[in-house]
Parts: structure tokens; sequence; C-alpha cells
């Protein structure tokens, strides 16, 4: 599809690029650096090769070579200014360009690579294995912190504490707990470090009124529901009562400074066992909106009564010192109900940052407190990032003070934002680092393997086995994305607002109110699941696990998908598999760090390649429900019929191997046959 229509002669799958270290030197410049570019052409293939950047043209001379390919390079200086470039190859009278989509007859500059001087992502992100985890429901390790029944209020109806650990969420499932906790975590951390995890990510941890937690009441504090209570003093709300001024047992619970600190220090000591295992931490930042129990707003009067004397809420007074970090329409104090809210929510007030500047300064507070000591978190993940402010010129500007602050703090520190569409305008290197990538993984994947949307709302037909779409979606929103922001994205296949991807290979489009729980563990194919489990263990990018995807939990959209982690009844096939997968990961720096290069896109079937002047591997995935003969061009990766193919892992219908296999490379290219429904890996072996 990006091809040159060209003579034979010109090899347009020898051209390759990308913003590797193979290939731009350094590969994340400062400002004052000699950039060295380089560009792969097929051996004596091309006459004169031309390097472009911001419009000005240079000359590129071959500088290295091999038995396929010639390397070209063009050095250029470095200043603050951000550069776009492209490459020109010219064959007799034949003309390529060349930019992040691939090579083309036609220069399309919107995928032109760029540098950003000065921007640089974390090296420990690249590839890591990471691990989501909803707190509440993976695991209950410390009873006494538990939410009781009638505790408190919350959106009408008291909240409740489920006593049947493998109960299925209800529809309104907001105001139910089932426990889980951080003890819960610490308790299961040799499980996640014999699956492999590098990197746990904790949907968020500070003082809220829900089991979500994405409506803070207080952002200096991990909520002791999920850390230590240490005061455990006053009374339950009674039956009918809707009054939180009574719930005192709750308020000790949540604003008691003793449990408070407590928590925090508790989090601390997690973190630190954590790290001391090799691990990293990623914590959730909800800072587009917060609660409306929080202590600026107050609506609940929970801060205003408690005994610890906190300053009256917005809600409450026209006097309150938080009186801006809010948007009121009326001008009906006390008790005043008129504020934003986010979507139109009051449960979630939005914060109203352009007429508070302590707010802004308050909030980039929070974003140093927890990557520093005593804390040492390794980054944020950022809720409905682009949401943030009431315009998108003070969005930018606050997560360009948001990332200094945090930078300056933990220069090591990840900055992973959530947000659907187009991110391009984020990832220049003076906000975000990288996304949650659901446009150039999530979303294709889901396609691609199911023919179903990433809610369970939707069957396509024409998008299942669509290799041409898969390719398509996933090379315009890589190059949007800027490679390295790609190589440290939040792949993930399911996670808390999505349905579980195993539910979605059933093909069936339903939510708990339509078809039931139980439907969702219905036809699914677990040799599907596989086979996305390897795609995401192979593409560039960091997989992520959502909690209980690796046992087999399967679940409809939010909240369905936030059952609990079934332990002692896990689908153990499926834990040995992601195990094995994960090793294979971990294993191959190349899948880390690595080139990727498409290679071949038919109905139900993908092949692409991971590589580097020393490895390179090939991942080849059978989507279809009947066996298939492939030809694959490995000689686009550097293979050549000196080398073999070693198989190192491959899934089926009915499981997976580990067993080796040896296939040959004839003319440059792989010819294998394929079981229905699998996915193989093999690796080059030079002799």
């Amino acid at each position: 599809m990006y091809m040159c229509n060209t003579r034979p002669v010109l090899k347009t799958g020898a051209l390759f690029s990308d913003v590797t270290e193979e290939y731009r030197i350094p590969a994340e410049p400062q400002p004052g650096d000699t950039v060295k570019l380089r560009l792969r052409t097929g051996r004596y293939n091309v006459d004169t090769a031309y390097l472009y950047v911001n419009n000005q043209e240079y000359e590129m001379y071959r500088v290295a070579n091999n038995t396929l390919f010639d390397y070209y390079e063009a050095s250029v200086e470095v200043a603050e200014e951000k550069l776009y470039y492209y490459f020109k190859v010219v064959s007799g009278k034949n003309v390529c360009f060349y930019n992040q989509i691939g090579a083309a007859k036609e220069l399309n500059p919107f995928y032109n690579f760029q540098i950003m001087p000065g921007f640089q992502t974390p090296e420990w992100a690249k590839g890591a294995v990471m691990y989501q985890i909803f707190t509440d429901r993976f695991c209950n390790g410390d009873k006494s912190n538990d939410v009781l029944n009638d505790e408190y209020s919350y959106i009408g109806e008291h909240v409740c504490q489920v006593d049947d650990w493998n109960r299925y969420p209800a529809q309104m499932d907001v105001r139910n707990f089932y426990g889980g906790d951080l003890k819960g975590v610490w308790d299961k951390l040799d499980y996640l470090q014999d699956l492999g995890v590098e990197v746990i990510y904790f949907n968020p941890l500070f003082v809220s009124p829900s089991n979500h937690k994405y409506d803070i009441q207080d952002y200096d504090y991990i909520d002791p529901h999920f850390g230590v209570i240490v005061s455990d003093e006053g009374k339950l709300l009674s039956e009918g009562d809707q009054c939180n001024t009574h719930a005192s047992r709750y308020m000790d619970r949540v604003t008691n400074k003793k449990n408070l600190e407590a928590s925090n220090e508790f989090f601390a000591k997690l973190v630190e066992e954590i790290h001391k295992r090799g691990m990293k931490v990623i914590i959730d930042g909800v800072f587009n909106h917060c609660g409306s129990f929080n202590k600026w707003l107050d609506r609940e009067h929970i801060y205003s009564t408690s005994p610890e004397q906190y300053a009256s809420g917005a809600y409450e007074s026209f006097n309150s010192p938080y009186h801006t970090f809010f948007k009121f329409y009326s001008n009906q104090w006390p008790d005043n109900n008129s504020y934003d809210g986010w979507w139109g929510n009051d449960t979630l007030p939005k914060l109203n940052y352009e007429e508070a500047d302590t707010l802004e300064q308050y909030i980039l507070g929070i974003g140093k407190k927890w990557v520093s000591e005593p804390y040492c978190v390794d980054g944020w993940r950022l809720d409905v990032a682009a949401d943030l402010g009431n315009s998108r010129e003070y969005n930018h500007q606050f997560w360009k003070k948001f990332r200094k602050a945090v930078k300056e703090a933990n220069p090591e520190a990840v900055i992973l934002a959530e947000n659907y569409g187009d991110s391009y305008d984020w990832l220049q290197g003076d906000e975000w680092d990288t996304i949650m990538n659901y446009d150039a993984f999530m979303e294709p994947v889901t396609w691609f393997l199911t023919g179903m949307q990433k809610h369970s709302d939707e069957f396509r037909q024409d998008m299942l086995g669509n290799a041409g779409n898969f390719f398509g979606a996933m090379h315009h929103n890589m190059s949007r994305m800027g490679g390295q922001a790609v190589a440290i994205s939040m792949n993930e296949l399911s996670n808390h607002d999505h349905s579980r991807f195993l539910t979605r290979t059933n093909h069936r489009v339903g939510r708990t109110a339509s078809v039931g729980a139980e439907a969702a563990n219905e036809g699914i194919n677990k040799a599907v699941f596989m086979e996305a489990v390897i795609i995401q263990m192979t593409w560039p990018g960091a997989p992520t696990i959502y909690y209980g995807d690796e046992a087999g939990v399967c679940g409809w959209t939010d909240p369905d998908n936030r059952r609990t982690y079934p332990w002692g009844s896990e689908d153990q096939e499926l834990i040995a598999f992601h195990k094995a997968a994960i090793a294979m990961h971990k294993s191959q720096e190349v899948l880390k760090t690595g080139s990727y290069k498409p290679l071949v896109g038919e109905y139900n079937l993908i092949a692409y390649g991971r590589f580097n002047q020393k490895d390179a591997v090939v991942v080849i995935v059978n989507n279809s429900e009947d066996e298939r003969r492939v030809r694959v061009p490995v000689w686009e990766l550097g293979i050549t019929d000196k080398d073999e193919m070693e198989q190192i892992f491959v899934t089926f219908d009915g499981g997976f191997g580990e067993e080796q296999l040896w296939y040959t490379v004839n003319g440059g290219w792989l010819d294998i046959g394929l079981r229905k429904t699998s996915a193989v890996v093999l690796k080059r072996v030079k002799w």
C-alpha cells in the first residue's frame, strides 16, 4: 500500500530507517549535538541518496555495507528548534521517498521523522513488562481496613462490603467493595515476580469514596482502606440515613492524620520492597477533576465537621480558600450545588486551574511529591489528560509545567497519559513521554483478531482478519506518536475501561445489563487470546497485562471488567503460557529495543519482524480456522541463505509450545506452514 510504483530494479523493501540508535546517533539528541542519520538501501541499488532536514538538502554518503544492504549517512547539527526530516533516493529515472510511513513515490510530509532536542525517555521503560492492578479486586491482605456495610453513603445509597470474593460486579458497582488492598499486593509480589512483571501500574490509590478512586478526595494521602487504619472510632450510618456527617466511623478512617500518615508510610515501604525486587511503580494521577467528597469542595461536610479542623470547602462557603478551585454558575451559598462537573457528573467536579494559581501550584507539588523521597514512585499515568483545563492552550501550558516539575524531582520518572485519538501535539518532548496505546495497539489488534469493538459494543465482519486495516491503522498512529513514544507506550489488550480481551474472542455484542455477566465467559477462544498475547509481547512498546487476564478472567465492559482475581481457581495453562511468553520477550533484547518492519499482510494473516544488526525475530500470526502456508521476505530483516530460522515459541488451538524447530531460508524467503489459529516466533541463527 505504501510501496513505490517503480521498476523492480529499485528494491523498496530494502529501504529502511527509524529512530533507534542504529539509524539515529544519538537516538535522543540534546541541543548542541551532532546527529548522524542513516538510511538503509539495497546493495548497490541506488545511484544517490539525500537527506532533507527542514527542507535543506544534504547529500548522503555510503559508510557501511553487507551482502544485502548499503548504509548511507549524513550529519546535522541540532540546536533548540525541532527538526523534520525525510530521505530521497534516486535510481536511474526512479525517485522514491522514505519517512515514518515507509517508502512512497509521493512524499506525504505529515509522516516525516522528527527530532525534538532534549526529549529523553526513561531507558527502563522501553519494552518493560507492566502489570495493571485495580487494587480493590486484586487481593485482600488486611481485613481490618475493609470498607464496612453502612460506613457512609455514596450516590444516594450506603456502601456495601461484598463478602463473596467470587461474586461478579453489580451493574451499579461503584459502592461495592471487595477488600483488596496494598497488603494484598505485597503478599502477591512473589507471584508477580515469578510471572516476570517489571513494572506495577496501580489504578488510583488516594483517598476516595468509590472502589475505582477516580473521584479523589485527598491527593496527599493513600486511602487507609488500601493502607493502614490505626484509629477506628465512630459509628456507622443507621438504616435510611444518607447524611455523611453522621458517618463518624468513616470520618475517623479517612480524615484522621494518624491513619493517613500510617497509610503513606506503608505505601513507601511497599514501593521500597518492589524496588528491591527489581520492579518499578507507576501511579494514577487524576488531575482533570476530583471528587465531590474532596476536602476542597466538601459537599458531604466531612472535613468541616472533622476533629482535625480542616478549612471549609468551596461547596459550603463563598469564603472558602478553595473557592476558585471550582467554577460555580450561581451565587447560592451555603451549599452551592451549581459547580461544573466533568461531563455533567456532580460527583466529579472539574478543577478550575485557569482561575486558581494556588491549585496549579498544589497539583504540581503533588506531581513532585510522589516521585520523590520517601515514596520514589517511577512515574505517573495521567487520567483523561487531554481534558484538563478549560482550553487547549492552557492544557498544553500545564503539562509543560508538570513535566518540568516531575523531571526535576526524578529525571527517570515516566509520564504516561490516557488519551484517545491523535496525541501528536502532546508528544513533542516537552509534555508527555507516551500514552496508553489504544490507537496503535489495542484497537488494531482487537479488530484484526476478533472483529470486535473494544467495549464489545459492536462486531464488524469487514474488520475481522483485515490485515490492510491492521497495518494501516498501526503505521498511521505509530507515525503520529513518533518512535520514542512508541518504544515505551503502554500496550494493553484489556483494562478497567474496556471489555476483557478474552471475552471479545466470543464475537458477541453485549454488556451485563443486556445479556448478563455469565455470557462474557461463553464461547471464548483461548487460541485467539494467545495470538493476541504473542503480538503484545513482540510489538514495539511496553506489554501491559491487566490483572487476571493471565489467569483467564473474562468480563464485559466497566464494571464487569473489574472482576476479582480468581485466587485458587486460576487457569493454570494460561498462567504458564504468560510466564513463557514474558520470558521470551525478556530474553530477546531485540523485542524491547529493536526496529520493526511489516513483512506480510493477507486475509487473517500477518507477519512482521523485529531486528537490529545482531539479531532478527520474525512473528507470524494465522488467525484463520484453516492451515496456511506463507512465504515471508525475511531478507528485508537482513536474513540471508546462510542463516537458519529457529522456532522459539508457538501457539495453537489447544495450547502452546517452546520446542525447537529449524527452517532454512531460500533466496531470502522463508516458506513455512502454519497451524490454524496459531502464532509462531522464529529467531535468526547465524552459522
